[in-house]
């Protein structure tokens, strides 16, 4: 995603000076939050009355997986600086069919997000990963990486918190009956009345009018990222393309006011052009002939957005399927732990963990998440400018945002204490005899791709394998988007951007990795505007130097068998997917990078090919998604007799084929192809991945 490593080495001297010098003077703010001081003993977790799935727990508990009943609190209640809706109106908006509170923890439980009671880090009982972002004196609500990174398993009864487990968060669904009931708080008036009399209460808001005002900004916000991000192939449960949406929002914040004009003149007939650009132009004090301005401020894209929507749905679909690129690509929330002992991330390891990469990925992620963007032109020296490749004097870009980079940095450097979780003493044992010849076959089958690693090893690595997506025969969707989007890119225009394999020079159009890789920098390169001048400085410095120097990963080569990035190709690695450590791999269902099978013992099978007997076992062509019950002897998530997401794996993107090695199907990385297991084989091999 970024390689910050090598745009900032030149400048790390600098930044080690700007820290020795002026934080003798000013007090760096510590380490602790309120959360490393929450011990509540049940970490917050809240029971639900009913739940729409059918699924039953009357606990819930938690694993070892190194982490205290704090340390799982402050993860929870760390902001990132996401703004995704003023906080008041969060604590206060109503469900569109019924005067209940969109917060309720049975609303939440429904969306799968995960409800919390009142603590002392979280007073409002907000789900696990919503938080209060501060930003220029005013409490925004919004996820931070706990809301995708926390899930839940049932047994008999009982949940199980799996800390950095992938969430079962249907993201989508939550967003568009958000947006649908911020529609209707607008549109009733009795709806409206209560919600501004409560909002009001809170003494946030000084008039009615402010928060009428807001929400109708931030109702447009949200809708025009909904039909922004409108996805052919619904996400459904425990799923998002959160690439997909990062880049669209790096598109939206980054086009030029002349670039936009040129999408409405190719895209709207004459006379549609011209009254939409009428308006456009005189939101943005804009002369084609003679004003150079290159970029559009919050408040002049509000506008902008306000315009839009008055257009005919044809008309507004038009602009934005030439702006942006489908989020189309769904894929399971990766699990956390060893996150921070791996070389590389992401599905497709996008990104690397080296030096100053880990704050670059982050800073990517908070941007999709709402982050807010207060760019803005300024004139004169910069350092700022300078690390981005602006330049030190002159005009420039400053990448102002809410975004938390300390907080960043925290986060990140907290997951190196998490472990992965083992399998519950209270499930049914583990067969001895039948792992022992699991491990035969995990270390034939297996071991040349998924390395094994102790837990608790504190000199651990994990080197991620990358397999060609022609080779492992997986959806290719993630991957190719990631190689194959292109943008405008606006502001970022005639800058450099660093690939690895040499500098590329951003152009009309330019692949949009490239673009949120710049843009990820010029945003870590800014400090927080939020603060004072030396706290800013001080602290800025000290998280660049300290999270450089603190990072144990070095830069290498990616490994396995995969096509290298070179000067014709800077992203041919891109269209991979990467293999990794497999324990915990039990706590992690649905399976495949796209999460298009539901068990481990679905994942041994076959995929159903045309002119196979009907009589044989082969993967689920369509299974239900949502319910939290394990199934102990698949291992994974109970996949039928509830109504849940139908998951259909016809539809783009949610292939299930591939990764058939123990079908006999896919060769090993020599080129060879191993016979097909029988079903106590898989039987043993399952036994073995659960004590991993």
């Amino acid at each position: 995603m970024i390689r910050l490593l090598e745009k900032l080495k030149p400048e790390l001297k600098i930044a080690a000076i700007r820290y020795l010098a002026v934080a003798a003077i000013i007090p760096l703010s510590g380490c602790a939050s309120s959360g490393l001081r929450d011990r509540d003993s049940d970490r917050g977790a809240a029971i639900v009355k009913e739940d729409t799935l059918g699924d039953s727990f009357t606990t819930i508990r938690y694993l070892d997986q190194g982490w205290s009943e704090s340390d799982s609190l402050w993860f929870y209640t760390t902001t990132q600086g996401s703004n995704l809706l003023p906080y008041d109106f969060f604590l206060e908006l109503e469900q569109k069919d019924k005067p209940e509170p969109f917060r309720s923890n049975e609303n939440i439980n429904r969306y799968r997000y995960l409800p919390q009671k009142p603590t002392s880090s979280n007073p409002d009982g907000l789900p696990v990963g919503f938080v209060k972002d501060e930003y220029k004196g005013k409490g925004y609500i919004g996820p931070t990486c706990a809301a995708c990174h926390t899930g839940q398993i049932n047994y008999r009864g009982s949940g199980i918190r799996i800390d950095g487990g992938p969430a079962g968060a249907d993201m989508e669904t939550f967003l568009k009956d958000m947006v649908r009931a911020l529609n209707a708080t607008i549109e009733n008036d009795q709806t409206r009345q209560r919600f501004v009399k409560k909002v009001l209460a809170h003494g946030n808001y000084a008039a009615e009018d402010d928060v009428i005002r807001d929400l109708k900004k931030y109702t447009l916000r949200l809708t025009t990222y909904t039909h922004v991000n409108h996805s052919p192939t619904d996400y459904g449960y425990y799923r998002l393309d959160a690439f997909g949406r990062i880049y669209n929002r790096v598109l939206e914040h980054i086009i030029s006011p002349r670039q936009l004009r040129m999408v409405v003149h190719q895209v709207l007939s004459e006379d549609e052009a011209k009254d939409l650009l009428k308006y456009v132009d005189k939101i943005l004090k804009y002369d084609d002939k003679k004003d150079k301005k290159d970029l559009i401020s919050s408040e002049e894209r509000d506008q902008i957005l306000e315009r839009i929507a008055l257009l005919p749905p044809m008309q507004q679909a038009r602009i934005r399927h030439k702006l942006y690129n489908p989020a189309n690509a769904p894929v399971s929330y990766p699990f956390l732990w060893d996150i921070p002992q791996h070389d590389y991330v992401q599905w497709n390891a996008l990104a690397s963990n080296a030096g100053l990469g880990p704050v670059g990925r982050n800073t990517g992620e908070a941007i999709g998440v709402f982050g807010t963007l207060d760019w803005e032109k300024k004139k004169g020296f910069s350092l700022s400018s300078f690390i981005s490749g602006q330049g030190w004097f002159g005009t420039h870009i400053k990448f102002n945002s809410s975004i938390n980079v300390r907080n960043l940095r925290r986060l990140e450097s907290h997951l190196i204490k998490l472990q992965s979780p083992q399998w519950p003493q209270d499930f049914p044992a583990i067969d001895p005899r039948r792992a022992a010849n699991g491990e035969r076959i995990f270390n034939q089958y297996c071991a040349n791709c998924h390395a094994e690693i102790e837990r608790a090893d504190p000199e651990r690595r994990v080197v991620a394998h990358l397999s060609a997506v022609s080779e492992v025969g997986t959806d290719p969707k993630m991957a190719t988007n990631s190689v194959k989007y292109m943008g405008y890119s606006g502001i970022l225009r005639n800058q450099y951007v660093g690939t690895g394999v040499g500098d590329i020079l951003i152009n009309e159009r330019a692949p949009v990795s490239a673009l949120l890789t710049k843009t990820t920098l010029s945003t870590v390169a800014t400090p927080d505007p939020d603060k004072i001048f030396l706290r800013r400085w001080a602290e800025w410095s000290y998280d660049l130097v300290s999270l450089f120097f603190d990072n144990e990963i070095k830069p290498s080569i990616k490994h396995g068998n995969y096509v290298a990035d070179a000067t014709v190709n800077p992203y041919a690695s891109l269209f991979s997917y990467k293999a990794r450590s497999l324990n915990g791999i039990w706590a992690t269902a649905p399976y495949l990078h796209n999460g298009s099978v539901p068990t481990l013992y679905d994942l041994l099978l076959p995929k159903k090919r045309p002119g196979d007997p009907s009589d044989g076992e082969y993967r689920p062509d369509e299974f239900e998604v949502g319910s939290r019950e394990f199934d102990p002897v698949k291992v994974g998530l109970k996949s039928s007799g509830y109504k849940g997401f139908t998951f259909k794996t016809s539809l783009p993107g949610n292939s299930n084929a591939g990764h058939e090695y123990a079908s006999g199907f896919t060769p090993q990385a020599d080129g060879t192809k191993l016979e097909k297991l029988g079903k106590e084989d898989r039987l043993d091999l399952l036994e073995y991945l659960k004590q991993l």
